[in-house]
């Protein structure tokens, strides 16, 4: 356990900035999942329009700061590559 004064307050302020930017991750997870078991599925109209969706919740995470924006860009394109493979098909 921390007994510097500064050194608790920093874990009070961790503490309280993960658990809100959690559920923003956690939101986020769970659109990509979506994308991905569409994408599964063969359901194209319905994954290009939850992918909509899951590129401006993962564009709000990045400007919350919650992830970095190359992290954000990367799981962007990932799906895009994806949905584009299926689509082609």
């Amino acid at each position: 356990m921390a007994n510097l004064k500064s050194a608790i307050k920093r874990i009070d302020t961790n503490n309280t900035k993960r658990n809100l930017n959690q559920p923003v991750k956690s939101d986020m997870r769970t659109h990509i999942k979506k994308v991905e078991a569409l994408i599964e599925a063969n359901d194209v109209e319905n994954a290009k329009a939850e992918y909509q969706v899951t590129s401006q919740i993962i564009d709000k995470a990045i400007q919350k700061g919650v992830i970095h924006k190359n992290n954000g860009n990367r799981n962007k394109a990932r799906l895009a590559h994806k949905l584009n493979r299926i689509d082609a098909k």
